[in-house]
């Protein structure tokens, strides 16, 4: 089979003398998306919290995926360079954000905000965990229009085998984007949003945020099977990656949030 022919897609837009990213552009709708979703789900019985007190998180939320994921990136993909680089840390307009940094300066951000104002931290992190599938599925279309984060290569008869433009060994691969857009976004999604609508599952604390943790911990392991891995570390002990190694933890937790959930009383 013939593969497809990438073109190079720009990388954002012009408005006026301001160039937006399509990377930013993502993070942008994602958060917005997802805040008006968290809303709706926040307001369903039990409530988790105010529409007052989701509109303020969303200013921490956006710190925590900036800050989080900048910082994991550095310390979890490249941290020699960057140390030795400090000036370029601050540089995300460059590229490098981890999805597992974000993840935990959100969690840091969900704790820190419900110990102020009083709210139950657990049952909050729920109604946020519907909607982080959104934010993802916007990110890895950003990273196959960007041209980034190639596939392994492809075997002939995969039909959906493209070539991209940057490759200088111009072979087929997988659109290892597109696929993780698809089990970390849609699939996720999907899933989430099904939960969600059962009363008896909003009235166990950490069951969504069980069942987003071992979802995505999930869909990252086997994306990451048709993901080339980054250059600056190859594959890594058994054949595996980083993303993989960094999702293995969340697997763990989330299987931890499921049975505590299921062992005590709805809080």
């Amino acid at each position: 089979m013939n593969p497809i022919i990438l073109p190079v897609f720009p990388r954002g837009f012009h408005v006026g003398p301001l160039f937006i990213h399509y990377y930013a552009l993502a993070y942008i709708i994602g958060l917005l998306a997802g805040w008006r979703l968290v809303r709706a789900v926040a307001a369903r019985p039990p409530v988790a919290a105010s529409a007052v007190q989701i509109d303020d998180f969303l200013t921490w939320a956006v710190l925590g995926v900036i800050l989080g994921g900048r910082a994991g990136y550095v310390l979890f993909y490249q941290p020699g360079y960057y140390f030795t680089h400090p000036l370029a840390i601050p540089a995300v307009w460059d590229g490098g954000m981890s999805f597992h940094g974000g993840f935990l300066g959100v969690t840091t951000a969900i704790l820190i905000f419900c110990w102020k104002h009083g709210l139950n931290p657990i049952r909050f992190a729920d109604r946020i965990a519907v909607a982080v599938p959104i934010g993802l599925f916007l990110g890895r279309c950003a990273n196959f229009v960007n041209g980034e984060l190639w596939g392994r290569p492809a075997p002939a008869n995969f039909p959906l085998a493209m070539v991209y433009p940057g490759d200088p060994y111009q072979l087929p691969r997988y659109p290892s984007e597109l696929i993780e857009a698809s089990l970390e976004g849609i699939l996720l999604f999907i899933v989430m949003i099904l939960f969600a609508r059962s009363q008896s599952v909003r009235n166990r604390s950490g069951t969504l945020t069980g069942v987003f943790l071992l979802g995505y911990g999930i869909a990252r392991i086997t994306g990451e099977c048709f993901r080339e891995p980054d250059p600056f570390l190859g594959f890594l002990p058994f054949g595996t990656t980083m993303g993989q190694l960094l999702s293995i933890p969340m697997v763990i937790a989330g299987l931890f949030f499921l049975f505590l959930s299921r062992s005590k009383r709805a809080t």
